[in-house]
């Protein structure tokens, strides 16, 4: 039957007529949305909408994320062939998803770009319809934070990081990826104690009273104990989780713009997200995937993959 519909379908970007169900459409052809859905403006009957926020002038060290999002979309597109593997159910076949497409915005004005992300997130959630963002760098994650708690008050935050991003800023015209929790914190958008970090591995001593389970606690104490610890900080509550690709050790995810060895494993990480099965997720980012600085892929391809782990989380509560 897959062959069959592989001879069959082509941009299913846009020739697809029902927004759930598997997709055979050759990987290596057609239009890349994100896992073959279809592109839409029209939320009408939507739960997930995924969205790409292609900025990257908040970055540290080395630009390139504002090409993660046309990046992750390619690579994703060795996945909507089957359910996704450990999960026991179908997201794709249960969620009515579509490819929001990118956000429009004017690059050469930067101080714009965080009250456009807020109101671009908003628009999408106002409806009730769920959101995955893939970024662009760290930075976007704030005014997104913003968009979510307008439309569902305070919610948890699991943050995977190399970095903490809680380096002192009060500078509120400042746009830098490395402060988006310090402000995010510091402007009651998130309270630090229902903040947990995982994969940690830059010294910061001022972390806010952020729960931190930094990459050597993870190793050490294994996946399970780190599950047990995220689930503590964010109970029942509303939550959003925002991966940092960096989190990820550089031999699995070289393409970002401020790596760190002896970060988690790819398996570790899938394991963990895994292990959330059943948290109250209503939203969820990856980013600082940089394509410029991964020659084979890698970096893009465990991006699709964390945004199809975010999709199942989302999904695995309204099955």
């Amino acid at each position: 039957m897959a062959l069959e519909d592989a001879s069959k379908q082509v941009d299913q970007a846009f020739t697809r007529s029902d927004l759930r169900g598997l997709s055979y459409e050759n990987a290596f052809g057609g239009a890349t949305s994100f896992l073959r859905r279809r592109y839409a403006k029209d939320l009408a009957g939507v739960d997930l909408a995924i969205t790409g926020i292609p900025f990257d002038q908040a970055v540290t060290h080395r630009p390139g994320t504002r090409f993660g999002p046309r990046a992750i979309r390619e690579a994703s597109a060795l996945q909507p062939f089957d359910a996704p593997y450990g999960w026991g159910f179908n997201p794709l076949e249960q969620l009515a998803i579509v490819d929001y497409g990118d956000m429009a915005f004017d690059y050469a004005n930067v101080a714009g770009v965080p009250e456009r992300i807020r109101q671009h997130i908003a628009g999408i959630i106002a409806g009730g319809t769920g959101v995955v963002t893939l970024g662009g760098d760290h930075f976007i994650t704030l005014p997104i934070l913003r968009a979510v708690t307008e439309k569902h008050g305070p919610v948890a935050l699991i943050q995977f990081d190399a970095h903490s991003d809680t380096w002192a800023d009060d500078d509120d015209s400042r746009i830098d990826h490395g402060t988006f929790l310090y402000k995010a914190i510091r402007q009651g958008v998130v309270k630090a104690d229902q903040v947990v970090s995982v994969g940690i591995r830059t010294d910061n001593p001022d972390t806010l009273g952020v729960t931190i389970l930094d990459a050597p606690s993870v190793h050490r104490d294994g996946v399970d104990a780190t599950v047990a610890r995220i689930r503590a900080v964010v109970g029942d509550r509303p939550c959003y989780v925002t991966f940092d690709i960096d989190c990820l050790d550089p031999a699995f995810a070289p393409g970002t713009g401020t790596p760190v060895w002896g970060g988690l494993a790819s398996w570790q990480a899938a394991a963990i997200l895994r292990g959330l099965a059943g948290i109250n997720l209503i939203g969820g980012d990856v980013v600082e995937v940089s394509p410029p600085y991964d020659t084979t892929g890698a970096t893009a391809i465990a991006g699709a993959h964390v945004a199809m782990e975010l999709i199942c989380l989302y999904g695995w509560t309204r099955r």
